[in-house]
């Protein structure tokens, strides 16, 4: 007879178990039940929650979820900003996107061009390695990347040294979302209050 195993630790179930159990423990019970929520969707519910979500066009052009009427969104006027599901279950545009607002101290790294074939340049590479554990996503090109934390700037900044190409905003700006994370980003959002001190 086949024995049967735990479905997240691959231990043998005994006979303590239920003859329809799929788990050792409440503990590999849970742990499976956070990842499979996590494959569905990695986004942190820090951003989920928001209602600063809108769609955006092929171009990058934002669009609101408000109403019935498609129409252009501002990251300037949250009435025109909407609820993650509206956003989610809108066919409107192309994607999703999460407007930065200077209330909610969320914040936004984007390393332009930090992948090449899937792989870190070295500039990335030292920044990524350098991060607490925060979400971390590819962006639509698939070339760059997208750091989401906490943090606040007087303004948002464009650095450019040799040939990285980052730009960072805590307000004022809509950011594209794709929900792919990168490696293995977990679905919370940490401090990037030192990481943002270093890169300026």
């Amino acid at each position: 007879m086949k024995t049967k195993r735990c479905e997240k630790c691959r231990e043998p179930l005994g006979a303590r178990h239920a003859h329809n159990a799929r788990f050792c423990s409440g503990r590999c019970r849970m742990a499976a039940h956070r990842a499979a929520r996590r494959e569905a969707d990695p986004l942190p519910s820090a951003m989920t929650r928001r209602r600063q979500w809108v769609r955006h066009t092929d171009r990058k052009v934002p669009l609101s979820v408000v109403g019935s009427k498609v129409r252009p969104a501002s990251s300037t006027d949250p009435e025109t900003w909407g609820s993650y599901s509206a956003a989610t279950r809108s066919t409107a545009g192309v994607g999703v996107g999460f407007v930065l607002s200077y209330l909610d101290r969320l914040v936004c790294i984007d390393l332009d061009h930090a992948l090449v074939d899937g792989q870190l340049r070295p500039w990335a590479r030292r920044i990524i390695n350098g991060l607490p554990e925060t979400y971390v996503e590819v962006s639509p090109s698939g070339t760059g990347l997208h750091i989401w934390g906490f943090g606040s700037l007087e303004r948002g900044r464009r650095i450019r040294r040799g040939e990285s190409a980052i730009e960072v905003y805590d307000r004022g700006r809509y950011i594209t979302v794709t929900r792919k994370p990168f490696g293995d980003a977990p679905s919370k959002l940490a401090d990037l209050t030192r990481v943002i001190a270093d890169l300026l």
